[in-house]
């Protein structure tokens, strides 16, 4: 590695039904981007545009997605169930940028600890890894808390695949809130590998007067289609709650059509907005009344990066518990009022809303620069090779 070139970055990243995971790793880019690294994002889900620096490198693989929460039905971008010999194009794909790039770290979000169904092209990629000549340093990207293996040998199999082929694992989080024992049983096994980074977020933009969200009740659903009962449920406990002489904006993320975007709208009462999402999303929670969503990673870091008093219905289609662990440690600590989705009714969240505008507003202190840290471990980390 000479002196007069940037250090090469390949991040994989695969989102299939919302877009949490593509928005995390955007920020990883920016600040990876901002430490002088050459960053290449080499992403697998249907396209989304956001917010990354210029000299950011985006290849986009052909796009797949999930049809439903339980990510065993996957389709392209014609909707169309793939197949092996879909699967062999793509890997052959992702190979041969690979090989043309010759990064001096590959960074795989999520995987070896999720992402199981993508193994057709992420195997070939590790191995292909540790082939190269002059092996890049192979890490892995993972958020706070992960869902927990529910098949026997899962978390065996983790580990077998973290001890062959990875170096490091950046887990963005703060272990003060949750550690990765809390969530897969062989933590102790590859403790050597981990480091925490602190949450992943973006900076609140200062000196900013705006008013916009003052005093409201903004309920907002990420950028997938499972937020949609949510919405429709709060425009039902508006009329409800204590809160019905506040405006309610409600913000519908891309992934919901048009269609269900209009009923929206048509179902909506006096005192309702119903609009997309908003770039200004950290000014509307810094000046609301009430936030109102699900316990995503990334809604959840702005919440608590905004002090804004929170009800969370973490979404738990198909046994998913990671958004249900993750409320639940919130709503030990007083910060937020939680309310499972299988309770979610206009009554109950009305109740639940009600109680989150009468606490005292409190943060927790934790640390929120794990973009930036992420990067100065890297460089580190590489330097030292």
């Amino acid at each position: 590695m000479t002196e007069t070139r940037k250090k090469r970055v390949m991040i994989y990243v695969q989102h299939l039904l919302g877009i949490g995971h593509l928005r995390r790793a955007y920020l990883l880019c920016n600040a990876l981007d901002s430490n002088r690294f050459e960053v290449h994002l080499i992403t697998g889900g249907m396209p989304v545009s956001g917010p990354l620096q210029p000299d950011v490198k985006v290849h986009q693989l052909p796009p797949v997605r999930s049809l439903d929460g339980r990510f065993d039905n996957l389709v392209d971008e014609n909707n169309k169930p793939i197949d092996e010999r879909w699967k062999k194009h793509r890997c052959d794909q992702l190979l041969a940028l690979f090989h043309n790039l010759s990064p001096d770290a590959l960074i795989t979000e999520t995987f070896p600890f999720g992402r199981r169904m993508m193994r057709f092209e992420l195997l070939p990629l590790l191995k292909a890894a540790r082939q190269h000549p002059g092996s890049p340093t192979i890490i892995s990207s993972i958020r706070d808390i992960l869902q927990p293996k529910s098949k026997p040998g899962r978390d065996e199999e983790i580990r077998q695949l973290v001890d062959e082929y990875y170096d490091r694992i950046l887990i963005h989080g703060d272990e003060h809130l949750a550690t990765l024992a809390d969530t897969f049983s062989l933590a102790t096994e590859i403790a050597d590998k981990i480091s925490y980074t602190g949450y992943i977020s973006e900076p609140i933009k200062t000196g900013s007067q705006s008013t916009e969200g003052e005093n409201e009740v903004v309920v907002s659903g990420g950028g997938g289609v499972a937020s949609l009962p949510l919405l429709r449920c709060a425009i039902s406990a508006q009329p409800l709650s204590a809160m019905n002489q506040h405006t309610w904006r409600l913000l519908v993320g891309p992934n919901i059509g048009q269609i269900s975007f209009d009923q929206l709208q048509k179902k909506a009462g006096k005192g309702i907005i119903i609009e997309r999402n908003r770039t200004d999303f950290s000014t509307i929670l810094n000046n609301c009344a009430v936030s109102v969503s699900q316990a995503g990673y990334n809604t959840v870091v702005d919440i608590l990066k905004t002090g804004a008093r929170a009800v969370m219905v973490p979404f738990s289609d198909a046994g998913e518990v990671e958004q249900t662990l993750r409320a639940n440690l919130l709503q030990k600590q007083c910060r937020i009022v939680a309310l499972a989705q299988n309770d979610l009714t206009p009554e109950l969240l009305a109740a639940a809303i009600d109680r989150a505008a009468n606490m005292p507003q409190q943060t927790i202190e934790l640390k929120m620069d794990g973009a930036e840290f992420s990067a100065q471990l890297l460089n580190e980390w590489l330097d030292a090779r």
